[in-house]
């Protein structure tokens, strides 16, 4: 007998687990910008006080999503190490440009990535969300080229924002601005993805 499948979460409990964690880092942050916390001698900003908040919740509604759900995507699992390793080196070094920078590292990576698999002559975006997306062959190399240069894009604005801007502009670029952006582009591509729509077993 095979074990039973894990039981999908609601999609209410599902938003929770994703966004609930950066709904309380946007919180602790505004809470906490102006009342730095002393422990020793060293005094510890807003900023740094809401990312140990937030990556344990982070790390913690992963695998609860994983237990849930029985998968998580490799963007999540990307993101996860990303905010462990340099929450980690953040809060241990005090200083919150290493944290900042972890957008530049992600989006940055999978532009790399995207560009490698099209140099190859293949859609390695494909690979990850073919089974979310039926379209040609076609439409995806044109889709990854596009997410190429979103991601590159993406990632040389968050450089610009956090070396440029207030801390108050990147937490709410990080928190909705990202997210906004994100979704205007996948609007944006409604008409590609409807034009190269196939039904499962055609082409």
């Amino acid at each position: 007998m095979h074990p039973p499948s894990p039981a999908r979460p609601s999609p209410l409990l599902r938003q929770i687990l994703e966004f609930g964690p950066l709904l309380v880092f946007l919180v602790t942050y505004f809470v906490m910008r102006e009342r730095p916390v002393m422990i020793g001698e060293t005094e510890y900003a807003g900023f740094i006080v809401a990312i140990v908040v937030f990556t344990p919740l982070q790390l913690a509604a992963t695998l609860i999503l994983r237990r849930l759900s029985g998968k998580i995507s490799r963007m999540q699992v990307t993101m996860l190490v990303l905010v462990v390793v340099l929450g980690g080196i953040t809060v241990a070094l005090n200083d919150e440009r290493f944290f900042k920078m972890k957008s530049t590292f992600v989006f940055g990576a999978f532009s790399l990535l995207l560009w490698i698999g099209l140099w190859r002559g293949q859609s390695w975006l494909a690979y990850v969300l073919e089974d979310a997306l039926p379209i040609s062959r076609e439409g995806w190399m044109i889709l990854t080229r596009r997410m190429a240069w979103f991601f590159l894009a993406f990632a040389a604005a968050n450089e610009v924002i956090w070396r440029n801007f207030s801390t108050d502009v990147y937490v709410i670029w990080d928190t909705f601005g990202q997210m906004g952006v994100m979704f205007a582009f996948l609007v944006s591509n409604f008409r590609l993805i409807e034009a190269h729509w196939q039904e499962p077993g055609e082409g």
